[in-house]
């Protein structure tokens, strides 16, 4: 049955490619930081399940080590010029894009085909094999268009790996924070302030609430799947849907909104907001997250009133 094991293979199979591309580059000073970066991560992909708890505890502190000791950064070597690019992008125009719709059609079409195997696809996970499989076949046909070497597209990845740097793994050592948080409680916390704060008889105050502090918890913590289930286990299921009988469905996917407006506005969402203002090379760090401001806040109020008016019967 194909599942996450797939997923899994495929994705430690690309960092471990990144890690031999990176040990094999003369021209970037810290070559060896960004190998092992990569190959740690390849070892977590690979045999996370084998490693146990404490095993992945010493690997996260060894990816943790490398990025703290600022042993990774990037080399110059380039499989295409400047003068190259421009020639091909003028040259194929916007077709160039169209690999890339690829990947949503094969997802969305697997997703819903995969359903109907669950003989041969873990219908749980259809969505991230079909992702995956998606991904294979838009490089499988970048390849017999613009039939370039197969290292290449290795090669380009590495780069942009390189120029993102540990901030690749961000989300998912937020999001797993975020279940550490719920594990140790920080939820009831958060749901005895509510009650002190959320006026008595008020279900806006309390919409209000889960709301702004999916924003402001994403915010702090940089990912929203990381405030989502202090904030949920807090406000959202015992107060939202306990006490006033909300939809759960609709609490929480508009609260994720809610927490998605905060990923907006915070540099602790570094690969969202940090690296593209580094890929651009803009002279403010922070003129990305400026830029998305005046959209967020009124976006962020129209989350609450979503909320308010579609959440309750």
């Amino acid at each position: 049955m194909i599942g996450l094991p797939f997923v899994y293979a495929v994705g430690g199979a690309i960092f471990l490619a990144y890690a031999a591309m990176s040990a094999t580059d003369a021209t970037k000073p810290k070559r060896w930081g960004n190998a092992a970066f990569y190959a740690l991560l390849a070892t977590s992909f690979w045999f996370g399940d084998l490693l146990g708890d404490s095993g992945n505890g010493l690997l996260v502190l060894g990816l943790v080590l490398v990025a703290g000791l600022k042993q990774m950064g990037r080399g110059a070597r380039a499989t295409t010029s400047a003068d190259e690019r421009r020639e091909e992008a003028a040259r194929r125009g916007n077709r160039l894009f169209l690999p890339a719709l690829i990947i949503p059609a094969v997802a969305l079409v697997g997703t819903l085909a995969f359903k109907r195997l669950p003989e041969w696809f873990d219908v749980k996970q259809v969505t991230l094999v079909a992702l995956t499989m998606g991904v294979l076949l838009a490089l499988a046909a970048c390849l017999a268009w613009l039939r370039d070497r197969p290292l290449v597209p290795l090669a380009e990845g590495t780069r942009l790996m390189d120029s993102v740097g540990w901030a690749a793994v961000l989300p998912q050592m937020l999001a797993s924070l975020g279940a550490v948080f719920a594990l140790a409680g920080v939820g009831e916390v958060v749901g005895g302030l509510a009650e002190g704060v959320i006026p008595d008889g008020s279900r806006f105050g309390a919409v209000a609430f889960y709301a702004l502090g999916m924003a402001g918890f994403t915010m702090i913590m940089g990912n929203a799947f990381a405030a989502f289930p202090v904030m949920f286990a807090g406000v959202g299921m015992p107060v939202l849907v306990g006490i006033w009988s909300g939809d759960p469905v609709r609490v929480a996917a508009i609260g994720m909104l809610a927490g998605f407006c905060g990923t907006l506005m915070t540099p602790m969402a570094a690969n969202f907001n940090l690296v593209p203002a580094a890929l651009l090379e803009l002279k403010d760090q922070n003129a990305v997250i400026k830029a998305q401001v005046p959209t967020a806040i009124p976006l962020l109020i129209a989350n609450v009133l979503l909320i308010y008016f579609l959440a309750f019967p």
